[in-house]
């Protein structure tokens, strides 16, 4: 299959990604949580301590749009800030105790909608699906291709 045949599947496949994404977290409800803000939970939940540009990446955000969320965040208790010794210039975030409790809660959530979709797939898909999600994750979208 050459390149321009693939590339309307992968720009077809993304779109059911940011499908299925919105159909599992849709009825995830954290009081007072904006729909950023919860992109920027569910970020840190996967990979963290992240610095302030490194989320402003992630989730295409301007540098005051992310600060100001970021800051929403802290006064509700779900992150934290906080510096290295090797570079006390230099801030993190994270997120905290009660935050981790609160996105465990939300991915159980998102686990069970899951399991739905999951019962009508035969075991030699389900089989074949770590296989072939981690071929999409090593090929097309690695962090390390992008740069």
């Amino acid at each position: 299959m050459d390149h321009k045949a693939l590339f309307p599947q992968i720009v077809s496949f993304i779109a059911s990604v940011h499908q299925v994404k919105h159909d599992l977290t849709k009825e995830i409800s954290i009081d007072g949580i904006t729909p950023v803000q919860y992109g920027i939970l569910e970020l840190l939940a996967v990979d963290q301590p992240m610095t302030l540009s490194q989320i402003c990446e992630c989730r295409d955000m301007s540098m005051p749009n992310a600060s100001r969320e970021l800051k929403k965040l802290i006064d509700n208790g779900l992150c934290i800030k906080f510096s290295t010794d090797e570079d006390r210039r230099k801030q993190y975030i994270s997120l905290s105790p009660h935050g981790e409790e609160v996105m465990e809660q939300a991915f159980a959530h998102i686990w069970k909608q899951l399991q739905l979709r999951l019962e009508s797939i035969s075991s030699e898909q389900l089989a074949e699906l770590p296989k072939a999600m981690e071929l999409l994750q090593h090929t097309l979208f690695s962090t390390q291709l992008s740069k």
